[in-house]
């Protein structure tokens, strides 16, 4: 169902922190401190309920690595300055120009489950992200919509095996804006994020680590990519869990 009357534009919320150096840089990175008020302002509730949904996911059966360490989550949107309308269930599709391990053929993952569809967490992001988009895009480029696809990722590590968040390894995702959120890590170390230009130079840094922490790219300047994750206590569950949104033009 479409989610109408809503205020996508976030108001007067001022947004500087992420787009000056979306602009000079071509990403971003908010630590939870800064990421939460700014979600509050489009939002944000319901967060427990939202992240308790990480623990429901399926597993990735189309790892070509034939690893079993990725379990997920996905569905889709549209995104315009009148509502957020979730698209009937599609498979997520990639060309191997941008994902050389998985990419090439239709991947059919379990939907996203539809109270976490309509939670005020979720839809509190996914406002924010079109307000970043339509800020972002010089007015003659925008589209009337915007294409959104969003991925629950959690990534495993067990005694034996490493957990790959990105097994394709450093790459961009053949959209407009990437945006990572940090929902939780459990028992894990490494999982660090590195920023590369167009020339595979390392631009930039970081690590996600408390729930909200956030990274913004812009897809068309950077490649991205994020070392595997290792389990601290191999006797005891280890994950990372993130919800990663990509937007495109429809």
């Amino acid at each position: 169902m479409p989610e109408t009357g809503l205020n996508l534009s976030g108001g007067a919320i001022s947004l500087d922190c992420i787009e000056k150096p979306l602009a000079q840089e071509g990403f971003a990175f908010l630590q939870a401190a800064s990421m939460r008020p700014i979600l509050q302002g489009f939002g944000l509730a319901d967060w427990d309920q939202f992240a308790a949904s990480w623990n429901d996911l399926g597993c990735d059966r189309y790892m070509a690595d034939g690893g079993r360490y990725r379990r997920r989550r996905y569905a889709t949107f549209s995104l315009s300055d009148q509502e957020i309308l979730r698209k009937p269930h599609q498979p997520h599709y990639q060309s191997r120009d941008y994902n050389t391990l998985n990419g090439g053929i239709e991947r059919w993952f379990q939907p996203v489950l539809p109270e976490i569809g309509n939670n005020p967490a979720l839809l509190s992001i996914l406002k924010l992200m079109h307000r970043l988009a339509v800020d972002m895009t010089p007015a003659k480029q925008r589209p009337s919509a915007w294409h959104a696809e969003i991925h629950q990722f959690r990534i495993e590590a067990s005694k034996d095996t490493a957990g790959q968040p990105t097994p394709e390894g450093l790459h961009r995702d053949g959209v407009d804006w990437v945006c990572v959120v940090m929902i939780r890590r459990e028992n894990i170390a490494r999982g660090e994020t590195s920023i590369h230009d167009l020339n595979r130079q390392r631009v930039g840094g970081f690590t996600l680590t408390n729930p909200l922490d956030t990274a913004f790219v812009n897809d068309s300047r950077v490649y991205h990519g994020v070392t595997p994750v290792q389990a601290v206590d191999p006797a005891l569950p280890a994950y990372r869990d993130v919800l990663v949104v990509t937007l495109r033009h429809e």
